[in-house]
């Protein structure tokens, strides 16, 4: 890629994560503001429905609809199916309007902080995430890559280059100050390094890079009927990027008996009581701490 030549900005992937939603609305009213000199930068509410209902979804999670088999099946009629084909349409399949870049904005109830989640390891990807991290040192990176394109089912499967900016911890439909504004500068501060990308202004900032990159999902304790018996250990709770070691706590049941964490080696637990993963069986996710050379 020599040239980026139009940048999407997403928001509203879920529809009760107002962060993005209410980013894209405010560059539609100021487009000056993600205006670079080289690019066309464009905008997207990609869940418009799910948005006014205050939701994650209508029928499905519209961020796990973008695999490519699914696309290409005209038996997938639901709601978010049928917006991830018309998303597909408007920012990948017409060559005059195909997006080179996706900025995916998203937020989270667990203490994520600033998190960048990469789905390749794409050169740029890659340099633009070192630069963002030594931007702004609360940036993290979360590597979540996939064997191929084709199996990847979030928005960024559209396109090659370009990843989601996940802020929180945040309560589902509300806005907070602090975050939106934390958002707002990570995108100029994308918009800024495409231009400089275009310009061939951009220098290797920071050449080490520390990536958390993605093992496994845990799930909470149930029982054989699929209830629920115990929750993060207060221990654990809002500790998102921090070593969880083997014999630490990582569940308390409700009769108070810790559950410790078993595993062989040292890991670091991400999206920690997430509040949309409840439905997905999920308590958090274990990422390993690496430091790498770009």
């Amino acid at each position: 890629m020599n040239q980026i030549n139009r940048v999407a900005i997403v928001g509203g992937t879920h529809g009760n994560e107002f962060t993005g939603a209410y980013l894209i609305q405010k560059f539609a009213q100021f487009p000056d503001l993600i205006t670079r000199p080289s690019f066309e930068t464009v905008t997207l509410l990609a869940n418009p429905n799910a948005f006014a209902a205050g939701r994650r979804y209508v029928e499905k999670d519209l961020n796990r609809c973008f695999i490519k088999q699914d696309l290409q099946d005209p038996t997938l009629n639901s709601y978010e199916e049928l917006q991830a084909k018309s998303i597909q349409n408007t920012l990948a399949s017409n060559a005059d309007k195909q997006v080179d870049f996706i900025l995916d904005l998203h937020s989270s109830t667990a203490n994520m902080g600033l998190t960048i989640i990469l789905v390749n390891s794409h050169p740029l990807n890659l340099k633009l995430a070192a630069y963002l991290s030594h931007v702004s040192p609360l940036v993290r990176i979360y590597r979540c890559s996939f064997k191929s394109i084709e199996e990847n089912p979030f928005v960024n499967s559209l396109c090659e280059l370009g990843f989601a900016i996940e802020v929180g911890p945040i309560a589902q439909g509300i806005l907070k100050a602090t975050l939106f504004q934390e958002t707002e500068e990570l995108v100029y501060a994308v918009l800024d390094y495409l231009e400089k990308f275009n310009q061939g202004q951009t220098s290797s900032i920071n050449q080490m890079l520390i990536l958390y990159d993605h093992l496994s999902v845990v799930d909470y304790p149930k029982k054989q009927d699929g209830t629920i018996f115990g929750m993060i250990h207060p221990e654990l709770q809002d500790n998102d990027y921090q070593a969880l070691n083997p014999g630490d706590p990582i569940f308390i049941t409700f009769d108070d008996k810790t559950i410790i964490y078993e595993g062989k080696s040292t890991v670091w637990p991400i999206f920690i009581n997430e509040a949309a993963y409840y439905e997905k069986g999920i308590a958090m996710c274990l990422t390993q701490k690496q430091q790498i050379n770009i």
